[in-house]
């Protein structure tokens, strides 16, 4: 049942959010405040049915093309770390090759995912890097996942987010990227600098999906 007053901002908790629209499986909301559009709470996929989308994705260390996509956010964030940095890889899914990419070029690499790597202890430690991609469309709670993200990155350290930006050229109702499901936040460029600002933190945006953070 959709909720009569919009609920607040899941990033930025603001109250005043704006209908974006409804289709297909969810209502979107869009804050005014942090740019955040995020699907409405209560219509979200249950774990076993989001765990049962993730099963078919085809993600394979050994594909070169799987490979050349990630290099978008591997060679930007690469050409800033310190010779043996240690990273965490956050969101890590059913075929982890980023932190492979990233061992090959001499750093160590944890990886995370609640359902196909749960072992929490990574959490517990610190990173000079941590990469989310393709992951922070999926937060449920993206203020609490943020937190627990910058608080585990060491002072310097980067926080590389892999994530395709609300796109300014076509309607929302048009984007492919909202036919997943799975996808319930939506960020844009007005998200990520209300989030460095937030964090003090200094951001570097590539093309139309890759964000640094670097904490102060």
């Amino acid at each position: 049942m959709q909720n009569i007053q919009p609920p607040s901002c899941i990033l930025c908790n603001h109250p005043l959010t704006k209908e974006k629209a409804t289709l297909r499986y969810y209502t979107y909301y869009n804050c005014g405040n942090c740019g955040l559009i995020f699907a409405d709470p209560s219509q979200r996929l249950s774990l076993e049915e989001e765990k049962q989308r993730y099963d078919h994705h085809q993600n394979n260390p050994n594909d070169p093309g799987y490979r050349k996509f990630l290099n978008r956010i591997f060679e930007p964030l690469s050409a800033r770390l310190q010779p043996a940095s240690c990273g965490l890889d956050y969101g890590s899914g059913p075929g982890p090759t980023l932190h492979i990419m990233f061992e090959e070029a001499g750093h160590a690499m944890n990886i995370y995912d609640p359902f196909y790597a749960p072992d929490r202890s990574v959490l517990n430690l610190k990173y000079d890097f941590i990469t989310v991609t393709e992951t922070a469309e999926h937060f449920y709670k993206p203020v609490e996942e943020f937190e627990k993200l910058w608080e585990m990155l060491n002072p310097g350290g980067y926080l590389g987010i892999m994530t395709l930006l609300v796109p300014k050229n076509i309607t929302f109702e048009k984007w492919h990227y909202i036919r997943d499901d799975t996808h319930v936040s939506f960020y844009s460029e007005v998200t990520f600098q209300w989030l460095a600002n937030r964090y003090g933190a200094i951001a570097e945006i590539f093309g139309d999906r890759v964000v640094l953070l670097r904490k102060e």
